[in-house]
């Protein structure tokens, strides 16, 4: 219904600002390439924690400012969203957003580690945001994707999306919030997300080692 695009809408803005990584994956392949991160070998700093540890501050210094504006456009817009969820899913909506924001880190950052093999990621990095942003669900709601056929018997495009870890930075959190995924099928889907943020960083930490294997800097 119209209620409900507009609910989910504003909802995916929350779980956009949690995943979201502006310049992390092109900040990491520019350190390579002008041999900033070269400190990072010889200090007794882990790099990835590092990052990670500078997003969760971003993000905390981010919704304290933006925290007022969130508030008075939902407030405005109120009347669009059905009753608040219960305990439970509000509990499982806190969880997607928290998962969601390391399956975004984790993403970005073993993208931006291609680096160590491709002196310019930038147009790499430019595939990867219109891939992520058409199958997010940023757009629009990945049930609008049933109708197309994936190719495999049986299934449409968006039952695809929904084994694939893009939904779970944009769709996933507004779904939990307007109800549209309960029971035995939330659980699911909150496994599969946390197996995709194990996967992804499993992904990061061999990039950074095999990375880090390769590279070469000279100089103080």
């Amino acid at each position: 219904t119209r209620d409900n695009i507009i609910a989910y809408y504003l909802l995916t803005m929350v779980s956009r600002a949690f995943s979201s990584m502006p310049g992390l994956s092109t900040g990491i392949a520019r350190s390579v390439r002008d041999g900033s991160i070269k400190k990072f070998l010889v200090q007794p700093v882990d790099y990835v924690s590092f990052l990670l540890a500078s997003r969760v501050a971003h993000k905390l210094v981010y919704y304290a400012v933006a925290i007022i504006p969130f508030a008075a456009v939902f407030g405005l817009c109120r009347g669009y969203f059905p009753p608040a969820p219960d305990a439970s899913t509000m509990a499982a909506f806190a969880l997607s957003l928290v998962l969601s924001f390391l399956l975004g880190f984790f993403m970005e950052a073993t993208l931006g580690m291609l680096g160590f093999w491709f002196m310019e990621v930038s147009s790499l990095v430019f595939g990867y945001m219109l891939i992520q942003y058409f199958l997010s669900g940023h757009m629009f709601p990945v049930e609008m994707l049933g109708d197309i056929p994936s190719g495999l018997p049986g299934t449409s495009l968006a039952d695809v999306v929904l084994w694939l870890p893009f939904h779970f930075t944009a769709y996933f959190p507004a779904a939990i919030w307007l109800g549209k995924w309960q029971g035995p099928e939330l659980t699911r889907l909150l496994l599969i997300e946390a197996a995709w943020v194990v996967i992804m960083f499993v992904a990061c930490r061999i990039a950074w080692a095999r990375g880090t294997r390769r590279y070469s800097a000279f100089g103080g």
